[in-house]
């Protein structure tokens, strides 16, 4: 494992957001002039620069929205690439001494072996089951969208990308886990949809064995998983990163 890089101070609270360096985004420059970005209540979405013909959807991390991610990816997608970041809704989270904020499900113990917020887990999974379904209703088949997220949302992602009924065509997760691991086995159907995982080995809040963890867990039961590591790299995600995320998307969605 090699030296962590101070990147800053690490946050007091279980806060996950996209890059603690940079005020919690990914540095990024302005969009082009032909990146058309909406965003009413939720979510946020990137339009394709030519004809749309595949979907990346991403889910942030804790207390986070879906601006803390789509301008980043934006840069990376390709012109056939629609983005789509929902903001989660806010709501209390137990390790935060139950402040209210953004959070896909709530966060109860950082045991690898404590307590899980099933019932919640399970309540977001059905909103992304919303978000593929409707982008299959505008057309784009489901072997044309990717899931993927940050941290918690690389654990919503994960989960329901392996769980659902659709053959997608691939999952990112950065920096993240496989919540609910021990019904693992009675959930995953999905075996042979591509899996990037991504992982900082100095990072602060999921720690990096966390993620060696559930690489090996997935390597049982999948057949086309891959797990990066990224020396120095904290609770964020970096350049190197990002290109890998970007070359698995234009390998999926060419």
């Amino acid at each position: 494992m090699g030296e962590c890089l101070s990147r800053g101070s690490s946050p007091t609270s279980t806060q996950e957001t996209s890059n603690k360096s940079t005020g919690g985004k990914l540095p990024s420059s302005s969009h082009s002039s032909s990146s058309k970005m909406s965003s009413g209540d939720n979510p946020v979405v990137v339009s394709a620069r030519g004809k749309h013909t595949g979907t990346l959807i991403f889910l942030h991390g804790l207390g986070d929205t879906g601006h803390g991610w789509a301008s980043s990816l934006a840069e990376i997608r390709s012109d056939n690439m629609r983005i789509v970041c929902p903001t989660a809704p806010t709501i209390p989270v137990t390790l935060n001494s139950g402040a209210r904020m953004p959070a896909w499900f709530d966060l109860i113990s950082l045991d690898p072996q404590g307590a899980e917020d099933e019932p919640g887990i399970k309540k977001s999974v059905k909103e992304v089951e919303k978000l593929i379904t409707a982008e299959i209703s505008s057309g784009i088949p489901a072997e044309r969208i990717v899931i993927g997220g940050f941290s918690q949302g690389g654990a919503l992602a994960l989960y329901t990308g392996l769980s659902t009924n659709h053959k997608l065509a691939g999952i990112v997760v950065l920096s993240s886990w496989f919540p609910l691991h021990k019904t693992m086995q009675s959930v995953v159907r999905n075996l042979d949809v591509p899996v990037l995982h991504c992982h900082g080995d100095c990072d602060p809040l999921v720690p990096y064995k966390w993620g060696q963890m559930t690489s090996t867990l997935l390597k049982r039961v999948l057949e086309r998983h891959e797990f990066k590591t990224y020396k120095g790299v904290g609770h964020s995600s970096c350049p190197e990163e990002m290109d890998d995320v970007q070359a698995f998307l234009n390998e999926r969605l060419k």
